[in-house]
């Protein structure tokens, strides 16, 4: 894996620097523990080079919720937001969440409002037909003191008010310092949990990437139980190079524990939204991964 995760979405919230809630109809319709969908991300170059017909293929292995990672210059995959919701109707695909960084820019702090590009971002998720709106990262600038820390959880919850006026929830993503920093004695992750209002902000767990920060998947499950309607499924297999000590592999076939976690996930997790997530291929492609992925989710009953 020559680009990290971490990496990709600091690059792209800089390039940016900028995803409606679905009918019940749709839930009744799922799979009966809840929805299956995969991160764009783990099919990123093929998304960049021919992003209709790489979806056309995620659509013909049984994908239909999808989340991007791509929204950049007010398009997805260079498309505006009609535009794609067009294509993805088309293809009987849904873009259930999306990942958009939402930085320190998107919140004029003397008007007490947001920036236009971060309306914005908010309005095209909604054309997308988004059920969360999540941002994926958080600046080191963002979580230097405990009190201006505590004042982004503020932030965060008043996103959440902004996204609910368009049937939408926003949404923060995990990596692995929120488990690794601590601030006032206490770790990140545990002060985004008391702080946000989970009627506003839902957690997207990334059960994969907490091991780089130290912590437990089942363990963090437990801690917060009915916390995480959504989380993003995957396995992680020690890294052979590069600066992280885990790095993600087929579900099933490292360290997580990944079909324990995803049941405790539906039993005690209260998670509706399941988004298959693999960064890292070994000697397979990305296609063959998301593929193999998403057939086992399936035996285990997904």
């Amino acid at each position: 894996m020559k680009t990290s995760r971490r990496t990709f979405v600091k690059s792209g919230a800089m390039v940016a620097l900028g995803a409606a809630i679905l009918p019940r109809s749709v839930f009744a319709s799922s799979a009966q523990k809840g929805m299956v969908g995969i991160q764009l991300y783990s099919v990123r170059d093929d998304m960049m080079k021919d992003p209709v017909g790489s979806l056309t293929q995620l659509a013909k292995m049984g994908y239909v919720y999808v989340e991007h990672a791509n929204y950049v210059d007010k398009k997805f995959y260079g498309f505006l937001a009609p535009e794609f919701r067009k294509k993805l109707d088309g293809l009987g695909l849904k873009m259930i969440s999306g990942h958009t960084v939402m930085g320190k820019q998107h919140w004029d702090e003397t008007k007490k409002d947001f920036s236009d590009s971060w309306k914005k971002t908010v309005e095209d998720a909604a054309v997308l037909g988004q059920k969360w709106v999540i941002s994926p990262y958080m600046d080191e600038s963002m979580r230097k003191t405990y009190d201006d820390f505590k004042r982004y959880m503020d932030v965060f919850n008043k996103s959440g008010e902004l996204c609910k006026k368009s049937g939408m929830k926003f949404g923060y993503h995990n990596h692995d310092f929120e488990f690794s920093q601590k601030l006032n004695g206490e770790k990140i992750f545990d002060i985004i949990m008391k702080s946000i209002d989970p009627n506003l902000v839902a957690l997207q767990l990334d059960m994969g990437n907490l091991y780089n920060g130290g912590a437990v998947a089942l363990d963090v499950m437990n801690q917060y139980p009915g916390r995480f309607e959504i989380v993003h499924v995957k396995d992680e297999i020690a890294a052979k190079e590069g600066t992280e000590k885990y790095i993600s592999t087929i579900l099933g076939e490292g360290i997580v524990n990944t079909q324990k976690v995803v049941e405790l996930a539906t039993t005690k997790g209260g998670t509706k939204c399941y988004i298959i997530e693999q960064e890292s291929y070994g000697d397979k492609t990305p296609m063959y991964c998301a593929k193999a992925d998403l057939e086992i989710m399936k035996k285990w009953g997904y």
